[in-house]
């Protein structure tokens, strides 16, 4: 919804941004996507209507907050995935909270399967993207903003050796991350933490996204490798003195890299079964709701 708080004059090469910006939110909400300030930058560059620097995103960040502020630019378009409130789930009434449970009704949709599938991320801004993945295939999607912490790998160390001695099943981890000296680290730094929780025996690192092979397919922007990063001068040696974030990709781009990669591990003919299961109890669920109401 577009809802104007101010009535500010903006006429010139502010005006023509908003326009460009507009017909860029309007596409990816045609694909059900909300993007985020960074996913917005990003298709900015990547179609050469700016060039790829800091003055640059903060001018876009600018105005974006003109443009809705103005009501210019359609509020519910774009989203802040760092600052989410918080309430506690209630109902209207009995008939209500029986809806609900016919809508969030969902079966273990990798019951049976050989491996334990998670996915793995270090960026909350591409969380919305990854879970229309995680959802369907009901896999837990861990964001790890940054570097894990020691709290967040104990429980996976618990969660992981609680599912290999329940089920004998081992643990893939898709991961999914920034392609600069960091991001192509935390692989390593999760990789060394299991080894000293002593159960790097059942899990396998898979990372996913970004690789070179992508970068070289789907041409994202570039950034400067961060020459201030510890860990620059080996990425360096390796990959040359650019770097490429998540955030580049098109969205779409990334659900179909990270579906495809769930699909190599998967037994789809059992996922099948399990689907048309969950579409027959739905049925006998929604039967049972209309003759309670």
């Amino acid at each position: 919804m577009k809802q104007a708080f101010r009535h500010d004059k903006i006429t010139g090469k502010r005006a023509d941004q908003i326009g460009l910006i507009n017909e860029i939110l309007e596409e990816y909400d045609g694909q059900g996507y909300v993007l985020t300030l960074r996913q917005l930058y990003y298709q900015l560059v990547g179609r050469g209507i700016i060039a790829n620097e800091v003055r640059e995103y903060t001018k876009v960040m600018k105005t974006l907050t003109m443009g809705r502020m103005n009501g210019l630019i359609d509020w519910d378009m774009i989203e802040d995935r760092s600052r989410r409130p918080h309430m506690d789930y209630a109902v209207l009434g009995i008939s209500d909270a029986l809806q609900d449970t016919l809508n969030q009704y969902k079966l273990d949709r990798q019951a049976g399967q050989e491996w334990n599938i998670e996915i793995w991320t270090e960026k909350d801004a591409v969380s919305n993207i990854l879970m229309r993945v995680s959802r369907y295939y009901h896999l837990r999607l861990s964001i790890n903003r940054g570097y894990t912490s020691c709290s967040a790998m104990y429980i996976a160390y618990e969660r992981i050796r609680r599912q290999t001695a329940l089920n004998g099943r081992n643990t893939k981890i898709l991961y999914v991350g920034d392609h600069d000296p960091s991001g192509l680290d935390m692989i390593r730094d999760i990789v060394a933490r299991f080894f000293e929780f002593e159960i790097a025996h059942a899990v396998e690192i898979i990372p996913v996204a970004l690789t070179m092979a992508q970068i070289e397919e789907y041409n994202p922007p570039p950034n400067p490798a961060k020459i201030n990063d510890p860990r620059a001068s080996q990425y360096i040696a390796e990959h040359g003195d650019e770097s490429w974030e998540l955030d580049a990709l098109e969205p779409e781009v990334l659900r179909s890299i990270t579906e495809e990669a769930v699909k190599e591990h998967l037994d789809q003919d059992l996922f099948d079964s399990v689907l048309s299961q969950e579409e027959s109890d739905k049925i006998r669920l929604e039967e049972i709701i209309t003759d309670e109401v």
